[in-house]
């Protein structure tokens, strides 16, 4: 699993501006005062990018990506204050967990099984905060006849196994939202869309390529017309992607939750 330098410097401004700001300033309060952050599935340090704005200077940082070359970027980009550790995220027992405060994840739950989300919740006593996971909603303006039928071909796409598992994809936001309440977690939750526009021509054109090279894959046989016609003209059209923010918070022992009250 993984995705290029390219594409995640394309997408970092939408992201950016998608992330619920609330959500993202509560998961930075839940760090504490002295935060040590794991990333999982790094990237370029997208997220510590987020973060870094709402956080005390002496924030640490543990990231985790699979791809070297990313994780170097990451290294350049996030400051002094960090780790990096080259993990495949199968093992979960190789987390680097000690003293951590929260654990992030961006733009992944959508790509992990459930399997692999229910032990992740079974090892976290701290908060985890996952943003901007696919839930499966397209829409564009102007529409196209052929949107219903690439979307249900790529949402189906996005549940094939990405190579851990048969993949949450679209459900993502709901099933990780259950497993870590039923993990006596309280779990917070936002909607973070992308909305594209005309300004953002690059961005589009490349989804489209994407998302109709996978509804392709999937048996949508008007897939690579629907990306053509997309591509060419996002320029003049809009689109709305759907992504949702979770923040689940271990719930306190009675006695600390009293004394916290106090």
């Amino acid at each position: 699993m993984g995705f290029s330098a390219e594409w995640l410097a394309l997408r970092e401004p939408a992201d950016h501006k998608a992330r619920d700001t609330k959500l993202l300033q509560r998961a930075a309060r839940a760090a504490g005062p002295e935060p040590v952050i794991l990333d999982l599935g790094c990237g370029t340090g997208s997220t510590v990018r987020a973060l870094a704005p709402y956080l005390p200077a002496t924030a640490r940082w543990r990231l985790v990506d699979t791809d070297a070359d990313l994780l170097m970027r990451a290294a350049i980009s996030a400051g002094d204050r960090l780790q990096t550790y080259r993990l495949n995220l199968s093992d979960l027992d190789a987390l680097p967990l000690e003293e951590v405060t929260l654990v992030t994840a961006s733009a992944l739950l959508d790509l992990m099984p459930e399997a692999w989300l229910r032990a992740l919740s079974a090892r976290l006593r701290v908060p985890f905060y996952a943003a901007l996971s696919y839930n499966g909603q397209m829409s564009w303006h102007p529409s196209n006849a052929l949107d219903d039928g690439v979307i249900e071909a790529f949402n189906r796409h996005q549940l094939s196994d990405k190579g851990l598992g048969p993949a949450l994809g679209p459900n993502a936001v709901a099933v990780s939202a259950a497993i870590f309440a039923d993990a006596g977690f309280d779990v917070l939750q936002a909607q973070s869309p992308w909305q594209l526009g005309s300004d953002q021509a690059p961005l589009h054109a490349t989804l489209a390529e994407g998302i109709a090279a996978a509804a392709a894959d999937s048996g949508a046989k008007d897939a690579a017309k629907w990306g053509a016609a997309r591509m060419a003209g996002a320029a003049q059209t809009s689109c709305r992607i759907g992504h949702g923010d979770i923040l689940a918070l271990p719930q306190m022992p009675a006695k600390e939750s009293n004394d916290a009250v106090n």
